[in-house]
Order: C-alpha cells, then structure tokens, then sequence
C-alpha cells in the first residue's frame, strides 16, 4: 500500500488505528481518535487497566474534564477496545507508540519499555503500515534506536515495507482533552511524504497548527520546551532563595518584574514533579553525550529543582527551632503528594523526596492527599497531634482550608507553604508560626 493509499484511508477514516500504552497520553489519544470514527484499539500491559477500560470506566483519577463521558461513550459504540495481547496488532494500519521513556539514576533514557514495544510489535507489523512514535525521546532516537529497532524485529525495511515518525505529545494532566484539542504539533516524519501522511491523521483532532518536519526537530522540540520551562522555573526559584536571604518577597519582586515588557518570571515552588519536565531536560542532554557539547545551565536547573523539596525541610527545621523544638521526633503532616493540584499523577512527586528526607532525619511523617486513595480521608484528623503541616501542591482542598481549624488540629501550630496558598497575616492571625517560599 503507498502511502497516498493510506493517507485515503486516514482521510475516509477507514484506516483501523491501535495505541500502544494507554496511560495518561495514550488513553485520551485513543479515546478521541475513536470518538471521531475510526477504529481504535489499544494495547496495555496492566491486566486491571484493560478491564476497566473495556468497562467503559476511567482508571485516570483526578479532575480530568470529559474524558470520564468520552471513554464511556467510545467503548459503548464499539469503536474503542483494550486488549493485553500484541497479536491484535496485525490487522492496523496506523499504530501509535505511547510508552514511558524515563531517565536512570545517571540521567541517561531507559527504553526499556519503547524496546519491548517495538520488538513486540515488529514481527507482528502490517505490511505499509504507519509507526508513529509520541513518547519524548532523547535527539537522534529515531534514527539510533528506533528505526534499527523495528527493522530488525519486523524484517521490514523503511519505506519499503512500513512507514515512521515522531509527533511528540503535548499534553498534562487536568487538561489532557483541552491540550490535544487546541496545543500545536510538531509532526515529524522520517520522509517529508510520511511527515504529510501523519498530518492526515491529526487533523482530525487537532485544531492548532501541525507543523511539518523531520524526526530529530520534532525530538529536539519537545524536549528543548520542557528543558526551557525547567530552567525558567530554576530562575524563579533561585530568586526566592535570594529573596530570603535578604529580606524580600518574591511573589512582590516578580510581580514587578513582569511588568517590565518582554518579562514572564515564572512562579517559585516546594518542586518540580512530573513524568515530562524533571526528565525532559536531562534527554535533551543526553542527546550529545560524547559529542564534545558542554552543558552547563540545563544540569545548574536541575540541581535547583531537585533542591527545593530539601530547601523545605530547612523551613521546617527553622519553624520547629522557634517553637522549641527539633525535627528528629518531630510528627509532620505533608499535605499532597501528586506532582499537581487536583491529579493523582504521583511520578517524580516533590513530596516523595521530601518525605524520604524527613524519614532520614528521624521525623514521623504523615501524608494526604484527597486525590490518592491511600493518602485520602478526613484532613483535620490527620493533622491531629502534628507538630507542623507543610503543604506541597496546591489542591482545592488545601486552598479552602480554615487556618483556625488548622491551628487547633496541630499540637505545635506550624504551618510551611510552599505554594504560596496564604498570606502571612492570615496564617498569623489563625495562631500560626508561619513560613513559605520566598519571604524572608
């Protein structure tokens, strides 16, 4: 089949679709794809993920706008199923790789998963068929990793037996329909006719630009942006160190800064959490590893970062000495857990280091979170007999949270935010000692 035969199956909607991996990006891919007409199934290797989602049923918790009605509505009409079993992928003709790609200890990609895929999917590859690869890769991947890959697996050539590309994914929790409706694509294409080929496809449910390129642009993209994000991010948090350290506030100092024309200082914060930004920068970087590139400013941003949830223990420690006491023994509330408000998207959480640093120290640690059911229950009896409560993500339920209540839970009346969710006069005028990011 040529590839202007499979872009009239795309376009007609006759191409029968399959996504691989259908967690926080697959599933809404999938879901949306079915909802516009064509025939999707997807591939997961979690047996009780399939069950749910042949139930029709959601397993992404959280505030996650429609995409609870959209996946009921699809697997009702028959146009979307699960299955663990790779053998169903050999009647598809557009399948779509959408598979973890975290980093190790020393910041270098783990494929483990996009390997296994590949290999999985290759002896069982339709002839022509399209092989559109959306998890974030390192620079250079598709042509390094992938393409040998599925040569070897499929005994297919490219071009010449399946087609490939790489359209990294835009999407974040909370917003996952919203941002694969209305955020633009790079659309990257081992040939600029393949390249075309996949616009046909996302056409059909993006409504932003598709902008037209090869593999390695559309991989230096995706992870250039979340890399650029981090560092902003960094800046912003250095600042509110510095602020500290010399009596400023910096949520003053970045309101006045982003007055200036051409400023966007971003906000300061416990952490940064996520499967995408703590991880994206580093693969960015791995994708000049050993080719004479020295990188400074990406690993500084990360260290920045990665230090924040441990600059916290410092307020803690500071908070708990003016109150007479000391953090070893000490009985801690930390107040979320997932990396984001109103998501129970827990991957690279700040609060996981927090938590272990504070263990480490010899404090008792008691967590919430009303998004993560192990975390969940009734706030003010968790906080009851702690000696402080530090927030760590801005969850609704800590936003409405009444300061006096608060105050009357805890046994040492300490509060640490570090989102900013309370004005100092408030958490003072409820009896609290008070500490947040930023002021000095």
């Amino acid at each position: 089949m040529s590839q202007i035969e499979l872009r009239g199956k795309i376009e007609n909607r006759s191409a029968r679709l399959a996504v691989i991996g259908l967690g926080y990006v697959g599933l809404p891919v999938a879901a949306v794809l079915a909802e516009v007409g064509f025939d999707v199934l997807g591939v997961e290797i979690r047996p009780e993920r399939v069950e749910k989602i042949n139930a029709g049923l959601s397993p992404i918790k959280g505030e996650e706008p429609g995409l609870a009605a959209l996946l009921s509505k699809v697997v009702a009409a028959g146009k979307l199923w699960a299955t663990t079993d790779y053998a169903a992928l050999r009647d598809r003709d557009v399948l779509l790789i959408d598979v973890e790609t975290p980093v190790d200890e020393q910041n270098a990609p783990r494929y483990e998963a996009l390997r296994a895929c590949l290999q999985g999917l290759g002896p069982l590859l339709k002839a022509d068929a399209l092989v559109i690869v959306e998890s974030t890769i390192a620079p250079g991947t598709m042509r390094d990793v992938v393409l040998p890959l599925l040569e070897q697996s499929s005994e297919k050539k490219l071009n010449d037996g399946f087609y490939l590309g790489n359209c990294p994914e835009r999407v974040m929790p909370g917003k996952l329909l919203k941002n694969l409706h209305m955020v633009s694509r790079v659309v990257g294409g081992m040939t600029p006719e393949t390249a075309e080929t996949m616009i046909a496809l996302y056409q059909h449910i993006v409504q932003a630009d598709l902008d037209a390129a090869d593999c390695v642009t559309a991989e230096l993209v995706k992870t250039a942006e979340n890399a650029y994000r981090d560092v902003q991010i960094a800046f912003a948090n250095e600042v509110a160190l510095i602020c500290e350290a010399v009596g400023g506030d910096v949520w003053k100092v970045r309101e006045l800064v982003n007055k200036s024309p051409m400023r966007q200082m971003h906000l300061p914060g416990a952490g940064v959490g996520g499967h995408c930004i703590p991880k994206d920068p580093w693969l960015l970087a791995y994708g000049v590893k050993g080719k004479g590139v020295p990188l400074r400013l990406i690993p500084a941003a990360r260290a920045v970062n990665d230090g924040m949830p441990l600059h916290i223990v410092e307020l803690l420690k500071d908070a708990l000495a003016e109150a007479g006491r000391g953090l070893e023994g000490a009985r801690l509330a930390v107040l979320g857990y997932a990396y984001l408000e109103e998501s129970d998207d827990a991957r690279n959480s700040p609060s996981a280091t927090l938590v272990r640093r504070l263990h480490e120290l010899g404090a008792e640690v008691v967590i919430h979170d009303p998004w993560i059911a192990e975390y969940g229950g009734d706030l003010l009896q968790r906080l009851r007999g702690c000696d402080a409560a530090v927030i760590m993500v801005a969850h609704g339920a800590y936003r409405g949270l009444d300061l006096n209540a608060l105050t009357s839970a805890l046994r040492t009346p300490i509060l640490v935010d570090g989102r900013r969710l309370f004005e100092a006069a408030q958490a003072r005028a409820a009896g609290l000692l008070y500490r947040r990011i930023g002021t000095a």
